[in-house]
């Protein structure tokens, strides 16, 4: 039976952790307010659909 190389897997999955963990200290320390900050925990967790849209926005798509 192959193995599968987990490689490329691991290194997307520490590239969404430390985006999330970023996006999660801006969006908190820029809330306003206690519902602020919970609404910017929610957008750190989807912070790549947000980047998306932005790249697609952006190339005209």
């Amino acid at each position: 039976m192959k193995q599968k190389n987990h490689e490329n897997t691991h290194m997307a999955e520490a590239t969404y952790g430390l985006g999330f963990i970023g996006a999660a200290v801006y969006f908190i320390v820029n809330a306003t307010s206690f519902w602020i900050g919970v609404l910017g925990f929610l957008k750190a967790i989807v912070w790549p659909a947000f980047l998306v849209y932005e790249v697609f926005k952006y190339l005209g798509m």
